[in-house]
């Protein structure tokens, strides 16, 4: 495959977990479809197969679908927890930077070349030259763990209520298998202990985020005292919580992640 990348951001949006964004694959207007695969040359043995991809053949686009989790699975599970954990942490550094020094400061801080904020134009590296014009919308930038290479900047010209995303590399060290990215582990002995069983099991469950409503069912337990629960780990600076919509995500935090690695866990059912 020759071409530009495929951004499957904005072919599965920024659901919550993986089965939502296939869904949401699997829903692609053909129109956009279309567009992220116009300009991608495929090897003459995938070609016929691409074509079916790019007018929405449901067949093809389940093909896809089962591609991404597969890829998911063997490349992105094993290093969740460590990468999140690290996403956490350095999205709390760029709040701090923006409330010392506001945007210019953060920009600056980003020490990438390619990026160059000459007020009011934000320079970055795109495929082609053009001009984006925010009116209000705001830019978000995203730091990835998966993207060493440089910058780049997502704009989709399909839908202008949304905001550009300028995605910056966060990798400072390989990513190692951090063990189960998955929240069906028995928190060891030693951190029920600590902090209780029920309690070491929704820290558990944060590891790959979850709202108060679904930390509630996994534990077995009312929305209250799941409430309850998230209260004294936050206090504690082991999740974060921040607001969905009409939700609440509960999210490990680097120094819970560094506690559930210290103690460690086995797999089982909670």
């Amino acid at each position: 495959m020759r071409g530009p990348g495929l951004d499957l951001l904005a072919l599965m949006g920024d659901p919550p977990d993986l089965e939502h964004a296939v869904d949401n694959l699997l829903s692609t207007p053909v129109l956009r479809l279309r567009r992220e695969f116009d300009g991608i040359e495929f090897r003459p043995a995938y070609a016929p197969w691409a074509r079916r991809l790019r007018d929405g053949d449901r067949e093809a686009l389940r093909e896809f679908a089962d591609a991404v989790r597969g890829w998911h699975q063997l490349a992105v599970e094993p290093f969740w927890n460590q990468g999140r954990s690290a996403l956490v942490a350095l999205s709390a550094h760029y709040a701090d930077l923006v409330l010392q020094g506001g945007v210019d400061l953060l920009l600056r801080s980003l020490g990438v070349p390619e990026v160059r904020w000459r007020p009011p134009v934000l320079e970055a590296p795109y495929p082609r030259r053009t001009e984006v014009h925010l009116r209000g919308r705001g830019l978000v930038i995203t730091p990835t763990v998966f993207s060493p290479q440089g910058v780049s900047f997502l704009w989709d010209p399909l839908d202008t209520a949304q905001p550009p995303r300028l995605t910056v590399p966060a990798l400072r060290e390989p990513l190692t298998d951090g063990g189960p990215a998955e929240h069906g582990g028995v928190p060891a002995p030693g951190l029920a202990s600590l902090l209780g069983r029920t309690r070491a099991a929704a820290l558990l469950a944060t590891t790959a985020g979850c709202t108060t409503t679904e930390l509630a069912r996994r534990l077995g337990v009312s929305a209250a005292a799941a409430s309850q629960h998230t209260r004294v780990l936050r206090d504690a600076d082991l999740i974060t919580t921040t607001r969905r919509g009409g939700s609440v995500l509960h999210l490990i935090t680097p120094l819970g992640t560094a506690l559930l690695k210290a103690r460690r866990f086995n797999p089982g059912g909670v």
